[in-house]
C-alpha cells in the first residue's frame, strides 16, 4: 500500500492511504486552509462520525453533520459550508459509485475521463480536478493514457506546484514555496 504523507499527521496519512474516499475529502477540503488541515479533516470527520461510508455521510442529519465538522478544532475554516459540500460529495460516490470512491480513478478510460469524472462532482473545478488526477498518477500509481497532459501543470514530474507532488516535509515546503513565488508573479 502507498503511504501518503500529506496532513503530516501518522494517523491522518494511514487513513488517506487506506481510505479513497478520504482522500478524496481531502482534497475536497483542500482551499483556503493549509493543504495539512484539509487533509486531517477526513479523520477528524471519522473520528467524530464513525464511520467515512458515503452513504452514511450522505444521508446523515445535515444540522448534525455541520456541528460534527465544526467541534473543536473544527474540520475546516468553513465548517458549515464543508460539511454540505462533503455530504454533497459523500452522495455521488454512494449513487454513482457504489460507495467505492476509487472506481472515479481506477474505471477511468484515460487521462480525459479521469478529469471529467472529477470535475463531475461537488466542489472540484478544473483546477482541483487535473491537481487531484495528477495526485493519482503520481502517488497511486493510477495513470491512464494521457494522464500527465490531461492534469498539466500538476502531473509534470518534480514540478512542486501541488499536493500532488507532497511527499514528505521537505516536499511539502517545496509547494509551498513554489506557490508563494506564483502568487508574487501574479502580483507583479
Amino acid at each position: 500500500m502507498t503511504q501518503i504523507r500529506i496532513a503530516q499527521e501518522p494517523d491522518a496519512d494511514a487513513l488517506l492511504s487506506r481510505d479513497p474516499f478520504a482522500l478524496l475529502i481531502g482534497m475536497l477540503l483542500d482551499q483556503q486552509v493549509p493543504m495539512e488541515v484539509a487533509f486531517a479533516g477526513p479523520a477528524k470527520i471519522l473520528e467524530r462520525f464513525g464511520t467515512l461510508d458515503p452513504a452514511a455521510i450522505a444521508a446523515a442529519d445535515a444540522g448534525e453533520f455541520a456541528a460534527l465538522c465544526a467541534q473543536r478544532p473544527a474540520v475546516h475554516r468553513f465548517p458549515g459550508s464543508m460539511a454540505v459540500r462533503v455530504q454533497s460529495l459523500a452522495a455521488v460516490v454512494a449513487q454513482e459509485y457504489a460507495g467505492d470512491a476509487s472506481r472515479i480513478w481506477t474505471q477511468a478510460r484515460d487521462g480525459a475521463d479521469l478529469v471529467r469524472r472529477l470535475e463531475a462532482l461537488p466542489g472540484f473545478g478544473a483546477a482541483k480536478a487535473r491537481i487531484f488526477g495528477a495526485l493519482v498518477g503520481k502517488q497511486l500509481g493510477i495513470q491512464p493514457s494521457g494522464w500527465e497532459e490531461a492534469t498539466t501543470p500538476y502531473g509534470e514530474p518534480g514540478a512542486y506546484r501541488s499536493v500532488a507532488d507532497v511527499v514528505d516535509a521537505e516536499s511539502l515546503l517545496k509547494v509551498r514555496a513554489t506557490k508563494k513565488a506564483a502568487k508574487a508573479a501574479a502580483r507583479g
